[in-house]
């Protein structure tokens, strides 16, 4: 998301290759991201990693680093890798969300998850990509900074999906609005400079 016809292909081709990343095996039918453990503020080094590599299918999540942070923002290195993605993993029962919601990002997905928490401006011109096939809950599809939802509204539950961050263009190209039909590629966040694209995949 960003950039003009140039960066709106790069963005497109990168979203295609994604998807076929997420597909499943041939014939067996099934979610290619196994069933995280869940995880609460006493589970397991090893839990904890697991919850962040099921984000993302085996083939991407291989060599990619599992990192944490704290309360105050730190961050700790569960796992170092060598690989493009950087996994995160979730603590539903700990943050108050309705479910699990590990992800998994590139470099500059990464980039822009750090702007989005820290509430700064994310790079405009910089498209990044981040794995959530374990699905997600947010508190709201319009404000960035909303940690539970307004009075009378519910949690936005989105199936396993992945997200396409820093394209201007690609989010021109998809509906916002506070309550999404979720079963279909949307934008969240729209007019806010975190803007992306939600595309839902099996």
């Amino acid at each position: 998301m960003r950039g003009a016809s140039l960066v709106l292909c790069a963005s497109l081709g990168l979203s295609i290759l994604a998807l076929e990343a997420c597909k499943p095996a041939e014939g067996d039918g099934k979610a290619a991201a196994k069933a995280p453990p869940t995880i609460t503020a006493t589970s397991s080094k090893e839990d904890r990693i697991a919850s962040a590599l099921s984000a993302g299918p085996a083939s991407a999540m291989a060599d990619a680093s599992v990192v944490e942070f704290d309360a105050a923002g730190k961050m700790t290195v569960l796992k170092q890798g060598q690989g493009a993605f950087t996994c995160m993993a979730d603590m539903p029962a700990t943050a108050g969300m309705p479910g699990p919601g590990p992800m998994c990002a590139d470099v500059n997905g990464m980039a822009f998850l750090m702007a989005l928490t820290s509430h700064k401006d994310p790079a405009k011109d910089k498209v990044g990509f981040v794995y959530m096939l374990q699905g997600g809950n947010d508190a709201s599809n319009i404000d960035p900074f909303a940690k539970t939802p307004a009075a009378g509204e519910e949690w936005v539950k989105t199936g396993p999906h992945v997200m396409v961050v820093g394209s201007p263009d690609m989010n021109k190209a998809y509906p916002g609005g506070a309550k999404p039909d979720t079963t279909k590629p949307y934008v969240m966040f729209p007019e806010t400079p975190y803007a992306h694209v939600m595309i839902p995949v099996t």
